[in-house]
């Protein structure tokens, strides 16, 4: 079984990716991901890969990490 997929939220927070959902209401397809305190969050997949203005800047709202930057 393969590592669970890590990402960095742009604020710094590390999270990990449970699965892909579908939210009942609308059928809008979300991300659902874990906080590193145990906390189970979930965003539409176009929001969790769409990108931010930070300091004048566009970054990912979040970042894959590699093994090697766990």
């Amino acid at each position: 079984m393969s590592e669970p997929q890590r990402y960095r939220h742009f604020k710094g927070g590390i999270y990990e990716f449970v699965c892909e959902a579908t939210q009942e209401a609308d059928l809008v397809p979300v991300i659902v991901y874990r906080s590193a305190n145990g906390s189970i969050w979930t965003r539409p997949k176009s929001v969790f890969f769409e990108m931010v203005e930070v300091d004048g800047k566009l970054v990912q709202r979040f970042t894959p990490m590699s093994p090697e930057t766990d």
